[in-house]
């Protein structure tokens, strides 16, 4: 299937790479599906593309990559919408902001990630009341 995106041009992706977002990211409840892009294998950041929406490409990053102390802990609503069976088939993600003036002061929105359901291409923001996760945690220390 083509797809054509504001930041990436016209691409091809598979059909089977769709996620589908069944609770939705916030602030963009209307859309659904996105697909997650590594255009740049040497960099930690993907995108997360939106397939509805050519004109929609949030940056994210794995925390698990990055020296953070950082765990989730999923609400039964939230097992039962993405039907996780498989605790290893997740995969958690967030979304960053990238100034583009000071790419140093990249933030890290740790209060609500991305989980990522692989057997089923499901996926779903979460917010994390009472964790103490801020929604713009500085990447980058004693820059």
């Amino acid at each position: 299937m083509k797809l054509n995106t504001a930041k990436f041009g016209e691409i091809e992706i598979e059909e089977d790479r769709i996620f589908n977002f069944v609770l939705p990211i916030i602030g963009f409840d209307e859309l659904s599906k996105y697909i997650v892009l590594d255009p740049n294998k040497d960099s930690m950041f993907k995108w997360l593309q939106s397939v509805e929406d050519g004109g929609l490409a949030f940056p994210i990053i794995s925390v698990a990559s990055l020296d953070y102390d950082y765990s989730i802990d999923l609400d039964d609503n939230v097992v039962a919408a993405l039907e996780i069976t498989n605790a290893e088939s997740l995969l958690v993600m967030n979304i960053t902001s990238i100034p583009q003036d000071n790419p140093k002061g990249t933030t890290i929105n740790l209060l609500a990630p991305l989980i990522f359901n692989l057997d089923n291409q499901k996926a779903a923001q979460i917010v994390l009341s009472g964790s103490g996760y801020d929604i713009s945690h500085p990447m980058f220390k004693n820059i």
